[in-house]
């Protein structure tokens, strides 16, 4: 007589992706095509969008008390901040506050370095991605061979949230904002440029009709995908969240909210469930 087990099939991992707003869609869609039997829980802190506009301590601060509240709540196995500002300004000292792992975004610099033929290559971000000194120690460490330009642009998140709401972009404005990240020095030029911010790669195929010349556009949603797979794998933790629902949720914090025009948009994305959610309220 064959003896009978009681083991129990591991359970999907549980993991927060968040963001200021809607461009960490671009990482959850990576996520989601390397993790398929994930549970999701999409935070957009439309709130306070965008971050580039809170000081520094305020923005910690922000993010401590919200993490609080949802690791306490929603007891995720991993938390992917798919935010270049907050990640290089809040990851250190959210990973030093909970024990739940935190994934973050930052430019993909050191790739962009090794691809660039012509060692002239940009990091397209936000004023706030570009002016913190992490950005600029990546730049040291990884692109010491290169010429780097760094570009803040104060537009291109919020045409990006436009083309989401399937709203006509001035493709005058998306020129002017792309177009110093567009460098010629001698006989060489801009090959590469990092996109520093998770928004700006729903732009990409505008960005090419508008473009001075070809680049290749490096995107770290994928990398950070691979790296979330790693850290659930090495952790094991598939095995011990019990999941009440399957379906994936996008929760937003208020402000003007997710507009009824993005839901064909959030749909194609796997995400019917769009609700406000005062986490930082009682």
């Amino acid at each position: 007589m064959t003896a009978q087990t009681n083991l129990k099939a591991p359970k999907a991992p549980k993991i927060i992706v968040f963001d200021s707003g809607l461009g960490g869609l671009t990482v959850y869609r990576e996520l989601r095509a390397a993790l398929p039997d994930a549970h999701y829980l999409y935070i957009a802190d439309t709130d306070a969008f965008p971050y580039g506009n809170l000081h520094k301590d305020e923005l910690v601060t922000r993010l401590l008390a919200l993490f609080d509240r949802l690791i306490e709540r929603e007891n995720p196995d991993v938390c992917v901040i798919a935010c270049n500002t907050a990640s290089t300004i809040a990851l250190a000292t959210l990973r030093e506050h909970f024990d739940v792992p935190f994934i973050g975004t930052v430019p993909a610099i050191k790739v962009a370095a090794g691809q660039s033929s012509s060692k002239l290559f940009s990091v397209l971000a936000t004023p706030s991605t570009v002016a913190q000194d992490y950005t600029q120690d990546l730049v040291e460490r990884y692109a010491s061979s290169c010429e780097v330009t760094l570009v803040g642009s104060r537009d291109l998140a919020g045409l990006a949230e436009q083309f989401m709401r399937g709203e006509k972009l001035d493709e005058d404005l998306l020129h002017h904002e792309i177009a110093p990240a567009f460098v010629e020095k001698g006989d060489e030029r801009t090959d590469c440029i990092a996109l520093g911010c998770t928004h700006y790669p729903l732009l990409v195929d505008l960005m090419r009709k508008v473009a001075p010349w070809p680049v290749a556009y490096i995107d770290p949603a994928a990398a950070i995908a691979r790296q979330t797979n790693k850290v659930l794998s090495q952790s094991n933790m598939q095995k011990h969240v019990a999941i009440a629902s399957t379906a994936n949720q996008l929760l937003y914090t208020g402000g003007d909210g997710i507009g009824e025009n993005m839901s064909t948009f959030l749909q194609a994305m796997g995400l019917n469930d769009v609700t406000q959610d005062e986490i930082l309220g009682g």
